[in-house]
This record gives C-alpha cells, sequence and structure tokens, in this order.
C-alpha cells in the first residue's frame, strides 16, 4: 500500500481539511505554583471561543472553553483549581505564621512563662522562619495579649483562642502531609512540656490546635503521650 493510502492517510487529510480552532483571550494573571513545573511562575487565566475550520479558516462558533490558566514559563494548561494551592511564598509565610500562633497559645495556656518555655517557644518559632524572635518578643506578647480584656485569651473555656488557631491552621492543613500536621502539633508539645507536665489548659490548647490540623482524637492523645517520653 502507497504512503497515506490507508485508513491513517486518510484520517490525516481530513485532519487537514476539517478542524477545531481555540482562540484563547487573558482575562487576568498572577502568580501560581506550577505543577509542570515545580515552582512558582507567573500565569494567565484565558478563556477561549472554539470555532470549526476548513482548510485552517474559522467558519462556525463551536462555544465557548476554559476558562484555563497557562504558566507563563512552560506554557502548559492546567484547570483553575490549581490556583487553590498556595505558592511557595506563601506558604512558608502561613507556616511561620501558624508555628508563631501554636507557640503563643501554648505560652497564655500556661499562665506565667517559665524561662525555659519561653526558650523552646523561640526555639521552635526561629526554625520556622522568624529568624530574629527571641524570649523577650514572645513574652512581651504573651503579657499583652493577657493585659487585653478584649483578646480571646481572657475569655473562658478558650472558645475564642479555638477560633484564633482555626483561622492560623485550617487553610495550613490542606496543604501539609499528616507527618506535617504532627510535627506541628508536637511542637506545640515541646514548649509545654518545658518547664514540666501538661496543664489541663495546655492540653486543651493542644487538643484544639490537633482538631484545626485534622488530626484524630485518639492519634493526638498518642502523640502528646509519645512526646512526654524521652527519646
Amino acid at each position: 500500500m502507497l504512503p497515506g493510502r490507508g485508513r491513517n492517510g486518510r484520517a490525516a487529510r481530513r485532519a487537514r481539511i476539517l478542524g477545531t480552532r481555540t482562540a484563547w483571550s487573558a482575562v487576568g494573571d498572577g502568580e501560581f505554583f506550577c505543577p509542570g513545573c515545580g515552582g512558582d511562575r507567573n500565569y494567565q487565566r484565558l478563556t477561549g471561543r472554539r470555532r470549526f475550520t476548513v482548510l485552517g479558516v474559522p467558519v462556525l462558533p463551536r462555544g465557548e472553553s476554559g476558562p484555563v490558566v497557562e504558566c507563563a514559563a512552560c506554557h502548559r494548561h492546567f484547570g483553575t483549581d490549581v490556583l487553590d494551592h498556595p505558592t511557595t511564598t506563601r506558604f512558608s509565610a502561613m507556616l511561620r505564621d501558624a508555628v508563631h500562633t501554636v507557640a503563643l497559645a501554648v505560652l497564655a495556656a500556661g499562665g506565667t512563662c517559665s524561662r525555659t518555655s519561653l526558650e523552646a517557644a523561640a526555639t521552635e518559632v526561629r526554625a520556622a522562619g522568624f529568624d530574629d524572635c527571641t524570649e523577650d518578643q514572645l513574652s512581651a506578647l504573651v503579657d499583652a495579649l493577657a493585659a487585653d480584656t478584649g483578646r480571646v485569651y481572657g475569655e473562658p473555656y478558650g472558645a475564642g483562642l479555638a477560633i484564633e488557631l482555626h483561622e492560623a491552621l485550617d487553610p495550613l492543613a490542606p496543604h501539609l502531609a499528616a507527618s506535617g500536621r504532627e510535627a506541628i502539633l508536637l511542637q506545640g508539645a515541646r514548649i509545654a512540656l518545658a518547664d514540666g507536665p501538661y496543664t489541663p489548659a495546655e492540653r486543651d490548647v493542644l487538643s484544639t490546635v490537633g482538631a484545626a490540623l485534622t488530626i484524630r482524637g485518639d492519634d493526638v492523645s498518642r502523640l502528646l503521650a509519645a512526646a512526654r517520653t524521652p527519646s
């Protein structure tokens, strides 16, 4: 059989004669985490109009296409749900804020901040990215929170405190693996244990942290017990 005479050849000829073309229009832009590149990239949000073509010439509308997100670097198209994933810069900021909030919550739940608790908290917060965090800064923040009666830390039963923790942790939890969520809980546990066994208030705060991180209650109890045992 001569080249181009078979079924594949006929299909190729039809494709050259008849086809569909999409004309894309940019409707927005920004920065996102590109799953194709594996890093932060600029993007354009595109909508398209499809047209039936004959010999490459658009002749009939075929409806709309998209919207899609196009990476400015690799030019691949993705669904708009890709924008739900934070950029690495945003993720790092979310993680720093989460660790800082947990540290302050545990310190505030302890009532009076011992030097060992402050040192443990400052170590965890610096490791999360606040390089210039000091024990004195954390102590001043806890004192200010305690003095501000309108703040959540002065409210009974910690209802407002739970809201603060959920606001910091809820957006982060879906983007963390189980080990990452457990690591944040254990950071809070180490701060609480720095000056002795858990107090009931510290346990309540750590349980709230676990719930906000979508860690099951029995797993929270297991992790808190494990943190008490010297390695």
